[in-house]
């Protein structure tokens, strides 16, 4: 029989008894489950194991012809998301043991299951399923010494079916929940499309890419046999030094919030019927963006009303879009843990922005609260605080047993009770339940035939097209023209993995063993990108290593570059993620300064810069001595192509700095909405951008001169495409409070923004509705409240000058919208 549980409540005393005996191992007696076919998977059922192999990381060889497209559901505004749970989760939460329930709680990684030989070791599963009742698994078996560098869909599904496998057949016969770092597209899954990083895709400032590589992440996901994908990554990126930067959507809280509903609406949509869609996961909750000194993990000193005012809203705008789950944050804010506390993990994340989900700790961080924050005493005090003090359900305790062990003596001894256990185990229950684990667990073989499609790889190329930043473009240098006698050099022009960056293959990207190879034909470099534009072979010199340690021929290099017309100098940084990532200044590498130096101090040739970097670097006298500069970010596996046609004039680029650029070290913290009486002067100003043609702005008004509660004002304004290229234009409209009794107003707050496609001569009215509510601020109080005053509205106010109004905000200051308790 197939036990399903679907919330068909006619058929309700079959389904509670059907799941009561599955829970409780009474199923025996009958005919057993059906929970999908899963067979044909070779494991090690052995209890010894013969080593045999030498530890090198293979090739997998599963080769497939990917579907040219395929149908899929498209966006909807419609929310799917956690709630009340179902009456028969909870009668299977009543039926489980205390050591069942705190299996169901426990989270370890791939690598504990697997071999000397790298492969699925049958005996281990059972060892997690039977003597711990493991409910979920996380990682790529390639990040934790299994034989393949990346597993195909194929080879990945054959491991998680056959735990899946072993999972109904032995402990509490529930099926388990499979976690996945899919952060840029299924990054972990060989040949799944690698999307732009977070911060890239942000720099479209079109959140129809966030929900784009959200959707090809879902499906690339489950097609191996994952459920529950780790993102979006929703931290506000703040400290530009800070390694993580090029995962979030920058450092605006109205943009990050608009890519983050966007995202959690591409991993999950329909995620209770659909089985393309996985569990989506908002992360890291909270602060996490802002470390002092801009390490990873580095505590961060926010104030509480700022903490709502500017980290808060992409939360709050994943959770109105239904996200399923939330995985806290490492590490401190204000000294205090966020893994142990109650205000943030209960009164702000449950509370106050009412979410439901299941809550999941990050790795090891229970245990790392004795361990290396010392904000516990030992791992059973940590484990005791976090579950009295928070309402987190999952320790991803990722390496061992201890969370399990500990539970059982905090249960056994009278410190925990077993009501508090029901609480999250019946969310996690449910979750499996939602995304139908309970009717299928097992992967659909059919959707391994659509990874790495065409059609996932053209909406990634599409990201990139509009993402990519032109910076400078001194005396129009840019766009290359196809008959131009071009010089490359750099790095980064040559290389998949270095436009990958980190969480990419890898959870610290492609090694340098690995190179390119592991890729295996799933992407392309800028060099074969030029290829393609120009249908030449580009003639390419390294210059300097991506880590800056030495210059490479470059006598040569500055003799080839003298007889050019053009230079394109690719820079950036080698791959990276987390504590990888550290570094102790914004600067590039000075060879790589140097090689830009050489080439423009000692020839009379332009030179072009492409930046494939996570974060904003220091470029020194790059900044000066390079004619155009473009910021590709991490593009991603599929990135050369559409950089080569940006850098041909193919497209016109439309991407917007989501982050400040900073021009020097002291700016590393610079943001759009700091103190407007503090200096704002970066290299180059969020929101800040050119493209290829020359776009002007006129008439703006203002439907009304006062702004107030509930009577909106509607701001307008002409944009207009002079030529010569077709452009797609980023409209952008700010606030600034001109003053603001007793608090500083910020130097600028994104309210809004679209982007339009003109025609060479046309012209498109855009309008915006701006709200008296969303001017209101919290104060010191944690009161949201507004403080009249004159606001001046601007629309691209660092590209085009003087495009503003102004209207008068009114309203009463003591009048309060929201309360937060502390």
């Amino acid at each position: 029989m197939r036990i399903a549980l679907l919330g068909i409540y006619t058929e309700a005393l079959f389904l509670v008894s059907a799941i009561t005996a599955v829970a409780m191992g009474l199923a025996e007696a009958a005919d057993p489950p059906v929970f999908g076919s899963g067979a044909g998977v070779v494991v090690n059922t052995s209890n010894a194991t013969s080593c045999t192999w030498d530890g090198v990381q293979e090739l997998d060889d599963e080769v497939w012809k990917p579907a040219a497209s395929y149908a899929f559901r498209g966006r909807s505004n419609e929310t799917q998301g956690p709630g009340n749970i179902d009456r028969d989760i909870m009668h299977m939460v009543r039926r489980l043991s205390v050591t069942e329930k705190i299996g169901q709680m426990t989270q370890v990684q791939v690598g504990l299951l697997l071999d000397c030989n790298g492969e699925l070791n049958e005996t281990a599963v059972k060892h997690w399923i039977n003597t711990w009742k493991i409910g979920s698994f996380l990682e790529s078996p390639g990040n934790h010494n299994g034989r393949y560098s990346w597993y195909s869909p194929q080879k990945f599904s054959e491991l998680t079916d056959a735990v899946q496998r072993i999972a109904l057949e032995n402990g509490p016969k529930i099926p388990v929940l499979w976690g996945l770092d899919s952060v840029r597209g299924a990054n972990y899954v060989k040949g799944a499309t690698i999307f732009p990083a977070g911060i890239a895709t942000a720099a479209t400032f079109d959140a129809d890419h966030a929900f784009a590589a959200g959707r090809v992440a879902s499906k690339d996901s489950r097609a191996a046999g994952t459920h529950w994908a780790f993102a979006p990554v929703l931290d506000i990126a703040v400290n530009k030094l800070w390694s993580r930067t090029y995962e979030n959507f920058g450092e605006d809280p109205f943009l990050s919030a608009q890519m983050g509903r966007a995202s959690v609406q591409g991993y999950q949509g329909d995620y209770k019927s659909d089985r393309t869609r996985v569990a989506a996961c908002l992360k890291h909750f909270i602060g996490y963006g802002y470390p002092f000194d801009g390490s990873d993990r580095a505590n961060r000193h926010i104030a509480a009303h700022e903490l709502l005012e500017y980290y808060v809203p992409p939360f709050r705008a994943a959770i109105e879009a239904g996200s399923a789950t939330a995985m806290e944050s490492y590490g401190v804010v204000n000294g205090e843990a966020i893994m142990l506390s109650h205000y943030y993990l209960t009164q702000l994340l449950r509370k106050q922005l009412g979410f439901e989900g299941m809550l999941v700790t990050d790795w090891g961080e229970i245990n790392s609260q004795a361990t290396l924050y010392h904000t516990a005493k030992n791992v059973e005090e940590a484990t005791k605080l976090a579950l009295q003090q928070t309402s987190v359900d999952m320790s991803m305790v990722a390496d061992d047993a201890s969370f399990g062990q500990t539970m059982l003596d905090l249960v056994a001894n009278g410190t925990l009770s077993e009501e508090r256990l029901d609480e999250s185990v019946a969310r996690v229950l449910q979750l499996k339940k939602d995304l139908g684990l309970f009717t299928d667990p097992f992967a659909d073989p059919q959707l391994a035939t659509t990874v790495g499609s065409l059609q996932d790889v053209n909406a990634a190329r599409d990201a990139v097209r509009e993402s990519v930043t032109l910076l400078k473009n001194e005396n129009n240098v840019l766009p290359l023209k196809v008959n131009d006698k071009v010089l490359f050099v750099g790095p980064t022009l040559d290389s998949t993995r270095l436009m990958g960056g980190g969480w990419n293959v890898h959870w610290q990207g492609p090694s340098n063993e690995d190179g390119d190879a592991v890729y295996q034909g799933f992407g392309d470099t800028i060099l074969r990108g030029v290829r393609q534009v120009t249908g030449k072979a580009p003639k390419y010199m390294q210059g300097v290593d991506i880590d800056g340690e030495a210059l490479i021929d470059i006598d040569n290099v500055v003799r080839a570059a003298s007889k050019a017309d053009k230079v394109v100098v690719g820079l950036g940084e080698h791959t990276y993620a987390e504590n990888g990532g550290n570094i102790g200044q914004l600067l590039l590498p000075e060879k790589h300064i140097e090689l830009v130096s050489a080439i423009a101090n000692q020839t009379n040739t332009p030179v072009v810069v492409v930046l494939v970097q996570g974060r904003p670097r220091g470029l020194g006298t790059i900044a000066q001595n390079a004619a155009a500069i473009l910021n590709a970010y991490l593009p991603g596996a599929y990135g050369g192509l559409p950089i080569a046609e940006l850098l041909y004039g193919r497209v016109s680029p439309s991407g917007r700095l989501p982050t400040t650029y900073p021009a020097t070290e002291a700016q590393a913290s610079a943001t759009i909405w700091q103190s407007s009486y503090g200096e704002y002067a970066p290299q180059w100003a969020f929101g800040y951008g050119l493209g290829y043609s020359n776009i002007t702005y006129s008439n703006v008004t203002l439907s009304h001169s006062d702004l107030q509660m509930g009577a909106p004002v509607t701001v307008s304004v002409t944009v207009t495409n002079h030529g010569p290229h077709v452009q797609k234009e980023v409209v952008q409209l700010y606030t600034h409070q001109q003053y603001r009794m007793g608090y500083a107003p910020e130097l600028f707050r994104l309210r809004g923004f679209t982007k339009v496609n003109l025609n060479v001569g046309a012209s498109e009215t855009v309008s915006f509705v701006l709200t008296a509510e969303e001017m209101a601020f919290w104060d010191r109080k944690l009161r949201r409240r507004i403080e009249p005053a004159p606001v001046t509205v601007a629309i691209n106010p660092f590209i085009q000058k003087d495009i503003s109004a102004v209207v008068q905000l009114r309203g009463d200051p003591g009048y309060v919208l929201e309360e937060a308790n502390y």
